[in-house]
């Protein structure tokens, strides 16, 4: 073996620092210092090889400090082994802590210890150690060590370290937490920190000793009857089987003081071991309630013949019935005693003096269209606590006796005089009142009342319900589920199927308007709300006629409506109002006349308000209604201004960020229905948003439902109707930048085919092709502009397919979903990329050809882990087109097209593939009036389809005639969108 040198032994010291644990201390070493912790503690385990060791250096003393906490020290000093490198020599203390810590971890092994009665304290808990006598080898090693503590004066460490050690076990070990919080709950907290009369009964209490006494006993408030008042009294209780407590009767001789037995007396069917045990039990249990109440309950009432200080009243008024029932036992209960309350004080302290409006039985009971939220309806005002009615007579009566606790019939009831008062003076001021409007119906049934206005701002309101009649109960219940509204005939005029859901979701906008109510249809997007809107219409149309109605939806789906609407309702009349040649003022009055829906963008609604004003609308309808989620804006002030028999909100993510955005939708649907903003949002967003409410949350979810409708597709019946892949397009118009590049390109294209060869006219067209796909996507893409030198060039605005690209991953991120979004061209990609990463503030992963295989991994893999944020994966269609497993998005978007269904399939396949759970959504985006439209109707035809026309490429159109090409490309202005 190798010897060691001078360098290579260090002397370690050690001691006891309360509060912290054991501190190692040694001299600064040459060479060991900067290692002192990884030598000292290279083999222990339990510390991380010293990494849970906090270090310090005492420069003064040149010395270096290691504290090791108390569990810590133990697991380490019982058996100390440092590096073979090192050579330790470790001071007498320390060997004598070594020793100490054996023999600590064999008591915690044993279980030999328990509560240090004298040194407890509220602030700190103390243990001692407690070796059984029969342990005589363990006990002489205890006593050779004491003498060895006393004179290195660590005898105090004794105490200090194994209550460490103890409180770091309930700290950090679950199972001895467990026990411990076990038997905390069954003595009560205030019996852990209030000591009792002497240790043993404090053990007892605490659960850490057994009570050999066979009852446990009690302080019981005996309600009044016939004969009695209010009666403290001790009862007593079989410990070993438990069942009914027994209450003690007063003895019939006068208390003497100089006599011993108690003043109460047990049953004479009490068990005979019971009367060994029953003086001196209630002689300590006296003592301790006498130790917890205040002077008031010590003071006698009866005044009994010799009858001492310091004893409980035994007779009680109401007023301090109450004080016990309230105050009183609250202490007693803290202090570790049990208390016996009569079975019905918890509820009736918890019930609150209500006032209910009585809805009067005629209400709702016709067949008639008879409310809209400012209906007034007629009630009864009647005030109740608990079970209990009254009418104001009554009431008035019972405030003037000014009482506590009461029983009215069979049923006690406690009666807060500030609320009594408040209450009364409230009747005073407004119980004339005989009118609430529907919408104060709803808020007061729904949410479980309504706070009265209180005389300041200090105190509690006061809530007032509403008690409906049955006709109104069965209503609401109706309005609450869409499922149970007896379904409407499915139109005569639309040109499709509507699954059930769809039917449900039209007969309840139809129900809604029945009676003057507005709608917000929140259906997951990809469940049809346009198809059920349309749908609406014709049912309104063939059920007794449709005014001129208005649709107010985002620049870049106008088009889409319109293709929907061409497609399941085309004997709607309808007119699209935008573009600079909109009609104005009296020419626009005129054609709305004429029509029977008028569509327009959000952009319009306040730059044509007096046009959109100036008409009595029948139904206006926003759809993705989030866009006026900002109250303040001119946008928002506008829409809510137009008149409306019947309004409907169309949206996907009825609230995105903030509470205030719900408020906003039902401020156009049904206005004034939330109150206003200032109200909402002290009564509601702050509570929920600062506090997270559970029962505001609750409150605002039934307060919401009646006018809103959600489907999810996750639930189980519109699971049943949906296909397991669901394709869609997504019809987009041109911006007028985008038209002009677009007709230059054509008419180019076209002088050049007059000239062109077979050879070159191929090439020309394939050329154009791309150039066109190009300024389909963005004016920039095509013109090759650089942001850093353009201020605006990649903007939104200038694209309508970027917008809706961004407004719909945005959707789906609020649903918490995943999207795979196709694109040909790398800088479009990149750019939405960029886009996207701004707009979420999520990671969006791009792939192309261009990325490394490594890359490419790390991308996947990462995308496919829903714990990991993400929402959009772009891709390139031939670099993630096929090979890929990307289950993870069940929604793909086809930004750009490749006009081959199979390849196109191929790439919706990364998503829908084995190993899919959820239904997948294709959304395949068209620019209407372009080539786009035009292919895809071809191939929705299955003219062009067969794989010996449609190959592995977009050739086969080159081999169009020029007048084929010409049809093919020509822009058609009636889709331009300026």
């Amino acid at each position: 073996m190798r010897g060691y040198s001078i360098a290579d032994i260090i002397v370690v010291d050690g001691f006891w620092k309360a509060g912290e644990g054991i501190v190692l201390s040694t001299a600064h070493t040459a060479g060991l210092t900067m290692r002192m912790r990884k030598l000292l503690f290279a083999w222990h385990e339990a510390s991380w090889y010293g990494a849970d060791i906090e270090e310090r250096s005492d420069e003064r003393l040149k010395r270096i400090e290691l504290t090791v906490s108390p569990s810590l020290a133990m697991d380490y000093l019982s058996s100390p082994k440092p590096t073979r490198l090192l050579r330790v020599e470790w001071t007498e203390r320390v060997q004598s802590l070594s020793r100490l810590a054996e023999l600590l971890r064999q008591a915690l092994r044993s279980g030999w210890y328990a509560p240090d009665w004298s040194r407890w304290r509220a602030e700190s808990r103390a243990w001692r150690l407690e070796i059984p006598r029969t342990e005589q080898e363990t006990l002489g090693a205890w006593r050779e060590l004491v003498p060895e503590l006393e004179k290195q004066g660590d005898l105090d460490a004794v105490q200090g370290w194994l209550s460490g050690i103890v409180e770091e076990l309930i700290a950090t070990d679950e199972a001895a937490g467990a026990a411990w919080r076990k038997a905390a709950a069954l003595a009560g907290e205030g019996a852990l920190m209030m000591k009792a009369a002497d240790e043993d009964d404090w053990l007892v209490s605490i659960g850490m000793k057994q009570d050999q006494v066979p009852f446990r006993t009690a302080l019981q408030l005996l309600e009044p009857n016939e004969q009695q008042g209010w009666r403290l009294r001790p009862a007593v209780q079989e410990r070993a089987e438990g069942g009914s407590w027994l209450t003690l009767a007063p003895a019939s001789a006068p208390y003497e003081e100089e006599d011993a037995a108690p003043r109460f007396v047990l049953p004479d069917d009490a068990p005979a071991d019971w009367h060994a045990y029953f003086a001196d039990r209630l002689r300590k249990e006296e003592q301790k309630w006498a130790t917890a109440l205040p002077e008031w309950v010590l003071t006698e009432s009866l005044s009994r013949i010799g009858a001492p200080a310091g004893l409980i009243r035994t007779e009680l008024t109401d007023e301090l019935a109450f004080q016990f029932l309230e105050h009183e036992s609250v202490k007693l209960l803290a202090a570790g005693c049990s208390v016996l309350l009569p079975a019905w004080w918890e509820a009736a302290r918890n019930r609150k003096l209500k006032l209910k409006a009585k809805v009067r039985s005629s209400v709702g009971s016709g067949e008639q269209s008879m409310f809209g939220l400012q209906q007034i309806v007629d009630f009864d005002w009647k005030l109740a606590v608990g079970n209990v009615d009254m009418s104001e007579a009554e009431f008035m009566k019972l405030a003037s006796e000014n009482r506590r606790l009461m029983q009215i019939g069979d049923e006690w009831v406690h009666l807060d005089p500030g609320d009594m008062e408040r209450l009364r003076k409230w009747l005073k001021k407004n119980g004339g009142k005989r009118g609430l409007s529907m919408r104060d119906v709803f808020e007061m049934h729904l949410r479980g009342g309504a706070e009265l206005e209180a005389e300041n701002e200090i105190e509690d309101a006061l809530v007032a319900e509403v008690e409906l009649n049955e006709h109104l109960v069965a209503w609401i219940a109706q309005l609450g589920e869409a499922s149970d509204l007896p379904l409407v005939e499915k139109p005569a005029a639309f040109q499709g199927e509507l699954r059930h859901y769809q039917l449900q979701g039209v007969s309840w906008l139809a129900f809604l308007r029945k009676f003057g109510l507005g709608a917000c249809l929140a259906d997951d997007m990809g469940l049809g709300k346009t198809i059920q809107f349309t749908a609406y219409l014709q049912h309104v149309q063939e059920s007794g006629g449709l005014g001129p109605s208005l649709l107010i939806c985002p620049t870049s789906v106008i088009g889409n409506w319109e293709k929907e609407l061409e497609r399941f309702a085309p004997g709607l009349r309808v007119l699209v109002h935008y573009g600079p040649k909109r009609a104005r003022g009296e020419q626009f009055a005129l054609e709305a006349a004429e029509v029977d829906l008028v569509i327009t963008s959000y952009t319009l609604a306040p730059l044509d308000e007096e046009e959109l004003g100036g008409v009595s609308w029948d139904v206006v309808c926003l759809d993705e209604a989030q866009n006026i989620k900002n109250y303040y804006t001119k946008q928002s002030a506008a829409i809510r201004g137009f008149s409306a028999q019947h309004r409907i909100a169309l949206t996907g993510t009825p609230m995105e960020n903030r509470l205030t955005e719900l408020w906003s939708l039902y401020d156009f649907t049904n206005p004034g229905y939330l109150g206003t903003l200032n109200e909402f949002r002290k009564a509601v967003v702050l509570p929920i948003e600062k506090e997270r409410d559970e029962k505001l949350i609750a409150e605002l979810q039934r307060w919401v439902k009646p006018f809103m409708l959600r489907r999810l597709k996750k639930d189980p019946s519109i699971q049943l109707s949906l296909p397991e892949k669901n394709e869609m397009r997504t019809y987009l118009s041109l911006t007028v930048e985008q038209g002009a590049l677009y007709e230059n390109m054509v008419s180019t294209l076209m002088n050049q085919l007059e000239s062109a060869g077979a050879f070159q006219r191929r090439g020309i067209i394939l050329s154009a092709l791309t150039r066109l796909k190009q300024v389909c996507d963005h004016p920039s893409l095509l013109l090759k502009e650089d942001a850093a030198l353009l201020k605006n060039a990649w903007d939104p605005e200038r694209s309508n397919k970027v917008l809706r690209v961004l407004e719909m991953v945005e959707e789906i991120a609020a649903e918490g979903e995943r999207c795979l979004i196709f694109t040909q061209y790398v800088e479009m990609g990149l750019t939405l990329q960029r886009l996207l990463q701004e707009r979420l503030g999520l990671p969006t992963p791009y792939l192309h050809g261009g990325v490394p295989k490594v890359e490419r991994d790390r991308m996947i893999e990462t995308f496919q882990n829903e714990q990991e944020p993400g929402c959009a994966f772009v891709l390139s269609l031939k670099a993630g087109g096929t090979g890929l497993n990307l289950t993870a998005a069940n929604h793909v978007i086809h930004f750009d097209r490749w006009w081959n269904p199979a390849v196109e399939n191929q790439a919706t396949d990364r998503a829908f593939r084995i190993g899919q759970t959820r239904n997948v959504q294709v959304h395949k985006y068209v620019t209407l009036g372009t080539l786009e439209e035009r292919i895809d109707d071809m191939i929705a035809r299955k003219q062009m389809l067969n794989e010996q026309v449609v190959s592995q490429s977009e050739n086969w159109i080159t081999e169009m005639s020029t007048d084929e090409l010409r049809e093919l490309f020509t822009l058609r202005k009636h889709r331009l969108k300026g």
